[in-house]
This record gives C-alpha cells, structure tokens and sequence, in this order.
C-alpha cells in the first residue's frame, strides 16, 4: 500500500569514471516507532529529506542502485561515503540519504530514543521511490544497505508486513544487506519476510550492537526457508569499515540497548525484562560503546558485498 504520492540493463565497467554527487530531495514520514508498527501513517508528520545520489560515469544505460543508510552518527558518517565510492568504481549507483537534518538532529547516538529505531524504513522506501522514477537507474535492481541504525531498514524492510504499509506499489529491494544492526527485537510476523536475498554483515568483537542476537535471527529466518545469510568477521568491531575510526575509540556519551530486548505487542515495543514500553531512560539502557575500523575486515566486505550484487544485479 503506498503511503506518500511521488512522483535489465548493461552496468559500466569498474574502470568507469567516477562524477559529483547529485543532491535530490524526496518526501518522507515522521513516526515513533508505536506509529510505525501499527501502520498509523495519518498521525504521522510529513518531513522533506535529502539525499546525495552519485552515478559511474559512461554508462551506457540505467545502473544498478544501492540505497545507503547511515548510523546513529548521521550524514557525516564516514561508513557510508566511503562506499558510495567502492560502489561508483564497481559501475553502480548509490543514493546516500540524510535521515536527520529535515528532523533537527546531526546525530543521534547521545539521543538515540530522537528518531523512532524503525522511521528509516519509510525512508529506505521513500527513496526507492524516488530512484526507481529516475530513468538513470534500473527500477528493478535497486538496493539497500545500512550501518547501525541504518541496518534497522537495511534488515527489516524486508518484513512482508513493513512492505505491505509502506513500499511503493510493484516495487521491492533487490536485496537487503544490513551491517552490524542492532536485532534485539521480537516483532509480530518477523520471520515473514519476502524471496530477495538478506546478507548481514557483523563483527564478532562488536560490543555496540554484539553478534549473537543478530546471528540468532538470521538463523530462525533461513529455518522459516528465507534466503538469509550472515558473514562475519572474526575479531572485528562495530563500524568496522568505518575510515574515521582507526583506533579503539570508547565513545563515552553514546547509548546502547546492547543489554535490552524489546517485544512487539499490539503494536508497542516493550521492555521484555519488565513489560512495560521501552524507553532510552530504562535501566538496561547502557553507555559508552566501542567503534574500530578494521583494515582487514573492510576489504574482505567490500569484496564480499561486491560479489553479492554482481550476482544479484546479473553482472
């Protein structure tokens, strides 16, 4: 059901030369994460985002897209300028969004309860829109993929139940590819998920968003018979392939739901420990995670990831 009204080709070479970055605005959705659940879309408060789409050069035809979604740290994040680059120099697309300047943040991970943990799904969709109206782009090989809180839509706009609500109509990700999401969630419905492939992508050492619930889950969806999968990377920690990161950085005023589980019920997110709604004031709310990029890490990613869409995209 669409919420907002909006307005199989050759892909380059990776030699293909890269061009600027092309600022495109698009309409969105304000909702908390009880509007978001419940589909309440008339409460929610219409918001105009911005996003940087660049483009390989000498194409030749409409390209594959990728729709990058950053963390908590926002639109400065480094993670995903850096892989609009890998991904201009591979012959595709990608479409950067800022998800919290039109909202009054820069960031949110010393505030993580300002923007709803499941809001940017509707961006991720919003955006498909939009590059699937741009005749430079092939409607039908669009991606995406998100760090952190970025994984959120990267992970679970592939819930059949989300793209009911709020995708555009006849039109899905190609695939979803989530890096180190936070997954210490139980929805309704969660292992409903459609046929495009999920490919996760986390650190064993990560200590902002740890591995296990997120290996659990993708499990319990390749159980449920989804096309799901997850690649990890021993010894690396959370924004691994994050170029601003060098060294082991403890980012003190950051938050963390790393000891919290949160259940979905009648559309609320719950404490799972108390049973009452969640909130960034609870107790198991901690702070002072951890980041590191990891060279190694990195590069296996990229390559990783790479070949991942060369197979989706028919390359």
């Amino acid at each position: 059901m669409s919420i907002l009204l909006a307005a199989a080709c050759p892909a380059a070479p990776a030699s293909a030369q890269v061009t600027g970055e092309e600022a495109l605005s698009f309409p969105s959705l304000t909702m908390d994460d009880a509007l978001f659940l419940s589909g309440r879309v008339e409460e929610a408060e219409p918001v105009t985002l911005t996003g940087r789409l660049r483009l390989p050069g000498s194409t030749g035809g409409p390209v594959p897209a990728i729709v990058l979604l950053h963390g908590s740290d926002g639109a400065r994040s480094a993670a995903a300028w850096n892989w609009a680059g890998v991904f201009a120099r591979a012959g595709y697309a990608s479409f950067r969004i800022d998800s919290y300047t039109a909202r009054g943040f820069d960031e949110i991970y010393t505030n993580q309860g300002g923007v709803g943990e499941f809001n940017n799904v509707v961006d991720a969709f919003e955006a498909l829109r939009l590059l699937a109206a741009d005749p430079r782009i092939d409607r039908n090989r669009i991606a995406v993929m998100g760090f952190s809180r970025g994984g959120i839509p990267a992970l679970y706009s592939a819930m059949t139940r989300f793209e009911a609500l709020y995708a555009p109509e006849g039109l899905q990700f190609a695939a979803h590819l989530p890096f180190y999401p936070p997954c210490n969630f139980e929805l309704e419905r969660e292992l409903e998920v459609g046929p495009q492939p999920i490919r996760a992508f986390h650190g064993d050492a990560d200590v902002w968003n740890p591995l296990p619930v997120c290996a659990d889950y993708v499990e319990r969806l390749k159980s449920a018979g989804a096309d799901a999968s997850i690649t990890v990377y021993p010894g690396a920690h959370h924004s691994f392939d994050h170029p601003g990161s060098p060294s082991y950085n403890v980012v003190g005023e950051a938050q963390t739901s790393r000891a919290c589980f949160r259940r979905e019920e009648g559309g609320v997110l719950v404490n799972a420990a108390t049973g009452a709604p969640f909130s960034w004031a609870d107790g198991c709310v901690e702070m002072g995670p951890a980041v590191q990029m990891n060279p190694q890490a990195m590069a296996a990613a990229e390559r990783d990831v790479l070949d991942v869409l060369d197979a989706v995209f028919g390359r």
